[in-house]
C-alpha cells in the first residue's frame, strides 16, 4: 500500500525544481516573442507581455524579401521529400536484408551499421565534388538525394530490426494465394510496419530539419536555402531585437514539434520494436 512520506515529498519538490528549470527557457522564449520592442527593453525579462501581439512574427515573415518564409517552405519540401525516399528505399532494403540469411545479406547489414557510426562530415568534400559535377548543388532535389543517401543506413537498420520481429505467416499465405512479391510487400508488409515508418520519419525529420552544416555547404547563397541557414543570415542582421529573434526560433519549432506530437505513439512503438528485433 502506498504511503506518502517525507521522502516522497522531497522527491516531488526536487522534480518540480527540475521541471521548472527545464521549462523556464521556453517561458522566456514565448513571453519575449510576443512583446513589443519597448517592452523588451523596458520590462523584466520574466514579466508577461502587457499587450501581446504578433508584430515580431509578421516582421520576421515579411523581412528580407521573405527569406525566412522561403526558407521555411524549402525546409518543408526537402524534409518531406527526403523522408519519402528514406521510407521507400529503407523499407525495401531492410525487407530484403532481414528475409535473406546468406553471407552477402549479413555483410551488407554490417556495412550499413559501420556507415551509421562514421561521422557524415568525413565525406563532405567528395560529396560536394560529386554533387557539383552532377549539378545537384544549390537545388532542393540535390538536397533530397543527399539526405536520402546520408540517412539511408539508419533507416535500413530500423526497418531490418522491425522485420526480424515480424513473422512470415501473412507473406506465406499471400504467396499461396498467388500474390507477387511486390503485392505482398506493398499491400501486406508495408501497412504492418507503420510503427517502424513513424520511427524513421521522426528521427530523419528531426535530423534534416535541424541540420545547418550540410545546408550551408550545399545550398549557401542559393534561393533554396533551408530555414536554419535563413535564420543564420537573418539573426545576424537583427543584432539585439530579441523579440524577433525568438519569434523566428518559435516559427522553426512549430512544424517539427507538431509532426512529432502527431506521430509520437508510433515513434515509441516502432523504436522499441526495432531495438527488440
Amino acid at each position: 500500500m502506498f504511503r506518502y512520506t517525507k521522502l516522497t515529498l522531497l522527491r516531488e519538490i526536487v522534480l518540480w525544481i527540475v521541471a521548472i528549470a527545464f521549462l523556464l527557457p521556453f517561458y522566456f522564449l514565448l513571453t519575449t516573442a510576443f512583446k513589443t520592442d519597448a517592452e523588451v527593453y523596458g520590462s523584466s525579462p520574466l514579466a508577461l507581455p502587457q499587450s501581446p501581439g504578433f508584430e515580431a512574427f509578421l516582421d520576421v515573415l515579411s523581412a528580407g524579401d521573405r527569406a525566412v518564409l522561403r526558407g521555411l517552405a524549402s525546409s518543408v519540401l526537402i524534409t518531406a521529400g527526403s523522408i519519402g525516399g528514406l521510407v521507400l528505399l529503407g523499407s525495401l532494403a531492410g525487407y530484403v536484408i532481414s528475409r535473406r540469411t546468406g553471407r552477402r545479406s549479413r555483410g551488407a547489414y554490417y556495412l550499413f551499421l559501420v556507415a551509421i557510426l562514421l561521422p557524415t562530415q568525413l565525406g563532405t568534400v567528395p560529396l560536394y565534388i560529386g554533387a557539383r559535377a552532377l549539378g545537384l548543388t544549390g537545388t532542393m532535389w540535390g538536397m533530397i538525394v543527399l539526405y536520402t543517401a546520408m540517412l539511408l543506413p539508419l533507416a535500413i537498420f530500423l526497418y531490418a530490426g522491425f522485420f526480424r520481429s515480424l513473422g512470415t505467416e501473412y507473406e506465406e499465405a499471400a504467396a499461396v494465394d498467388g500474390a507477387t512479391r511486390a503485392q505482398i510487400f506493398f499491400r501486406i508488409v508495408l501497412p504492418l510496419m507503420s510503427s517502424a515508418t513513424g520511427t524513421v520519419a521522426i528521427l530523419a525529420g528531426l535530423i534534416i530539419w535541424n541540420d545547418f552544416f550540410t545546408s550551408l555547404i550545399f545550398l549557401g547563397g542559393s534561393e533554396s536555402q533551408t530555414l536554419p541557414v535563413a535564420m543564420y543570415y537573418y539573426i545576424g542582421s537583427l543584432v539585439s531585437r530579441w523579440n524577433a529573434i525568438f519569434a523566428i526560433v518559435i516559427i522553426s519549432m512549430i512544424p517539427i514539434l507538431a509532426f512529432y506530437l502527431f506521430a509520437q505513439k508510433r515513434f515509441i512503438t516502432g523504436f522499441a520494436g526495432g531495438l527488440k528485433g
